[in-house]
């Protein structure tokens, strides 16, 4: 995808089952501090800047952009919750990033975060969550029908977003904190036009309901500390 683009990644990329992943990183702070992006997030590296710069002059920041995402291929790759964290796993190995890591997963990343600390508890050192989902949230949720997905998929195929790309852009919190430069808002405004609700996207929503029920009860997972945030305290 960098190719096709005139921004180039600011990290790595990194072929994952035949489709390019990419992984930021700055700080060389002893604790491993892993972003991971809610469902839909067209720039996560960008999105979560405002939060990382402050932090990383302490902490070694990563944010892994799965596929379909942010400067990552879009690629026809299952979905699963265990492919999922799989590929960010190999993302990261490939990147040079070795675990244990702290994972700060916002919104539906929550559930591959649990999931995370469950299979692999000696890779997580603990769990904050950035307005994390849980399973239990998708007991209740109602969620956008499959109907509904598809045509909103559609007109994003046939473009129709790109001419509001901008007026989308700013209303981004990230970029309406005004942490971010003039050339992060163009970067992430060109990001929006190529990177708006992908194939792997529409394939999370899809994959929501069954991807919370992959858990394993008898495994505990708040051995870890689990912490939320707030960007208010």
């Amino acid at each position: 995808m960098s190719k096709s683009m005139n921004y180039l990644a600011p990290g790595k990329l990194v072929d994952v089952n035949g489709h390019m992943m990419h992984v930021y990183g700055c700080g060389s702070g002893a604790e491993r501090l892993v972003f991971m992006s809610g469902s839909g997030t067209p720039c996560p590296t960008l999105d979560f800047k405002p939060l990382w710069e402050k932090l990383s002059d302490k902490y070694r920041i990563i944010v892994v952009e799965k596929a379909g995402y942010g400067w990552s291929e879009t690629a026809k790759i299952s979905r699963s919750i265990s492919t999922i964290l799989e590929e960010t796993r190999r993302a990261l190995e490939l990147a040079g990033e070795m675990p244990p890591f702290i994972l700060l997963p916002h919104s539906l990343s929550g559930l591959e975060a649990i999931y995370w600390a469950q299979e692999h508890p000696d890779e997580v050192k603990a769990i904050i969550g950035l307005d994390a989902a849980t399973p239990e949230v998708y007991e209740f949720l109602k969620m956008p029908s499959k109907a509904l997905l598809s045509i909103v998929r559609v007109f994003i195929r046939i473009g129709i977003h790109k001419p509001f790309s901008g007026v989308i852009c700013r209303r981004l919190d990230a970029v309406r904190s005004g942490d971010l430069s003039e050339s992060d808002i163009k970067t992430y405004q060109h990001i929006i036009r190529q990177k708006a609700f992908t194939w792997n996207m529409f394939e999370e929503y899809k994959n929501v309901i069954t991807n919370a029920t992959i858990r394993d009860n008898d495994k505990v997972l708040f051995a870890k500390p689990v912490s939320p945030y707030s960007g208010n305290r």
